[in-house]
Order: structure tokens, then C-alpha cells, then sequence
């Protein structure tokens, strides 16, 4: 008899709890999850501040240990973090004294991947993200636009199987978010990576993800989990911001938002 596999990418939460402190001082910030995240999934988490969600992504990230249960990415313990597992924070976390072309290729340089390798890997990865011109630029030199582009592309020129964003776009502005929201989509469909992204934004839930998770106030439990498909998904350019006046749209946020409401009372 042929024993089961598991798929390469395949993110599973078995059990999974956490809290903080010990005894009677202990804050349980997550409550007993089950999840899977098959590969090449775009999956948002939403929900009330204080509910778990960057818990939740920083144990994937190996930053944090579960109180309980196990986190596997194909079969395999998460017991730290790796550079399968590429992190954007909401703040750009880069080396201000650098260049930007120095901050992304400070990955492959530790990998120990020759100059002109690594030179080339951050030239291409900087001509997609839309930085080439400014690969010689200090990053305090640029708009915080910008800088996140900077750290998108640090991660992304370490192949990650998986890539973590807690609340990426979070402290820019309303059209540089709008950007960088399309071009994450585009820069998805390209590798397709499959990508954990925190948000507090329903409406960037519904535009981004393909699975919308809401959890419940603290302790965190995933309360509902929401499929979201647009016709355009099938399109070769996929979706675009154009998605936001159709009914599914709308009706997804209400559905999400309303959840939200309940998981909160």
C-alpha cells in the first residue's frame, strides 16, 4: 500500500495554541487552531486588533513557539526561521546606511552566492518591483512607497516557498497603497508563492486574497473561512482594482465584515 504525501508547500496548524506567561498571570492570545494552507494560496487574516493574527503569522515565521500543537510546511516542523519563509513588516526593515541594491542582495550574500550571481539576481528582481533606477539610492532616500517595494524585493530574491506580511501597506497612502496592492497580485501570479498576509482592512482582504480568514476577539480562533473567486481570476492579467464595483465584491465584504462584527461581540 502507497503511503500518503504531502504536498511540498503545504502549511498545516495541528493543534496549534498560544499563550503568554505562566499560571494564573497567563494570556492566552490564540486558542486551539487547525488550519492547511495548500501551495500557492493567497490567504488574508482579519479580524479585532488583539485577536491572534500576527501570533499566528509570526509562529509560521518561527519567531514565536506554540504553546501547544505543531506547524509543518510539508511534513516538516517549523522549529525556526528559515529563508523558505521570506518577512514583510508593516515597517520597511532595512539598512538606511545602503543602498537598496546592497539591502537586497544582503541574502544571497550571506547564502554565500558569488557577486555577480547575487548582483543579478537583485538587478532583475529590482527591474520587476519597479526600482532599477534607483538600485544606487540609499534607502532613507526614498518614499515609503518605495521602501516597500525595497523589502518586497529583499524577500523575494531569496525564492522563499512562502511569503509573511503583517500589515504590509498599512503607513502609506491611499493610491501608493492601491499600487502596491495591484503589483503584489502581479508579483503572486508571477511566482506563484503562496503568501500569509495580516491585514485589518477588509476591502484589501476581498482584493488580495483567495481565502479571507476571520478570527474572534481574543483568544483567537478562526471564526469563518471564506473562499473568494472573481471571474477575472481566470483572465491572463487576473484581477484588477476593477473588481471593486462588481456585486461579488461587495457582497464579500458585507459577508466579511459582518462576521468580523459577530466574531467581536
Amino acid at each position: 500500500m502507497t503511503e500518503p504525501t504531502t504536498a511540498p508547500d503545504r502549511v498545516v496548524f495541528a493543534g496549534v495554541s498560544k499563550s503568554y506567561g505562566t499560571g494564573a498571570e497567563a494570556v492566552r492570545a490564540l486558542s486551539t487552531t487547525d488550519l492547511v494552507i495548500e501551495p500557492g494560496e493567497f490567504v488574508c487574516l482579519v479580524g479585532p486588533s488583539g485577536c491572534g493574527k500576527t501570533t499566528l503569522m509570526q509562529m509560521l515565521a518561527g519567531f514565536e513557539r506554540p504553546t501547544s500543537g505543531t506547524i509543518t510546511i510539508g511534513g516538516e516542523p517549523v522549529t525556526g526561521p528559515a529563508p523558505e519563509r521570506g518577512v514583510v513588516f508593516q515597517k520597511p526593515n532595512l539598512f538606511p546606511w545602503k543602498s537598496v541594491r546592497a539591502n537586497v542582495e544582503l541574502g544571497p550574500r550571506l547564502r554565500g552566492v558569488a557577486k555577480q550571481d547575487r548582483r543579478a539576481q537583485a538587478t532583475a528582481i529590482l527591474g520587476k518591483i519597479g526600482l532599477a533606477e534607483f538600485a544606487d539610492r540609499r534607502t532613507y532616500e526614498l518614499s515609503g512607497g518605495m521602501q516597500q517595494r525595497a523589502q518586497i524585493a529583499r524577500v523575494l530574491v531569496n525564492e522563499p516557498r512562502i511569503i509573511l506580511m503583517d500589515e504590509p501597506f498599512g503607513a502609506v497612502d491611499a493610491l501608493t497603497r492601491e499600487k502596491l496592492q495591484l503589483e503584489l497580485l502581479d508579483i503572486w501570479r508571477e511566482h506563484h508563492r503562496t503568501v500569509l498576509f495580516v491585514t485589518h482592512s477588509v476591502e484589501e482582504a476581498v482584493l488580495l486574497g483567495t481565502r479571507v480568514l476571520v478570527m474572534s476577539a481574543r483568544p483567537g480562533r478562526i471564526q469563518q473561512d471564506v473562499t473568494v473567486t472573481f471571474p477575472e481570476d481566470g483572465a491572463p492579467e487576473g484581477r484588477s482594482s476593477a473588481v471593486r464595483t462588481s456585486q461579488a465584491f461587495v457582497d464579500y465584504k458585507e459577508k466579511i465584515a459582518s462576521a468580523i462584527y459577530h466574531a467581536h461581540r
